[in-house]
């Protein structure tokens, strides 16, 4: 019993790196375990390649918006970030939090616009 624990002992000795091996591989193991995208909901669509090209040819960006996270065309808008204090005043909403003209079209969530005569509206858009 004793010469065996001495020749594995004597046997390590010589493989310094081994542990180290074992661990870099058991990291390596559990770095691949990553979880998959979530799914998206029923309904969800992708922009067909020809949208997806005019978009990025227009300026536009593409992403996933809504509450059916569907590939949607952001299309930045030539007035934004302008100073605004009514609808008139934007192509797009005037965003009654900043007094400036939206970014980009379409914007998803709950938010706050001036109308045309200048009073704040709430709305969400889903």
């Amino acid at each position: 019993m004793m010469q065996d624990s001495r020749r594995k002992a004597r046997d390590n000795a010589h493989r310094p790196g081994l542990p180290r091996l074992l661990a870099a591989l058991a990291l390596l193991t559990l770095a691949a375990c990553q979880p998959d995208a979530p799914p998206r909901p029923e309904g969800s669509t992708d922009l067909s390649a020809a949208e997806r090209a005019a978009c990025l040819a227009e300026g536009g960006t593409v992403g996933r918006g809504g509450m059916l996270a569907s590939e949607q065309c952001f299309k930045p808008l030539p007035d934004a970030g302008k100073s605004c204090s009514t609808a008139k005043d934007c192509s797009g909403l005037c965003m009654a939090d900043t007094g400036t003209c939206q970014a980009v079209t379409p914007q998803f969530g709950c938010l706050e616009f001036l109308d045309e005569t200048g009073q704040k509206v709430g709305l969400c858009v889903d």
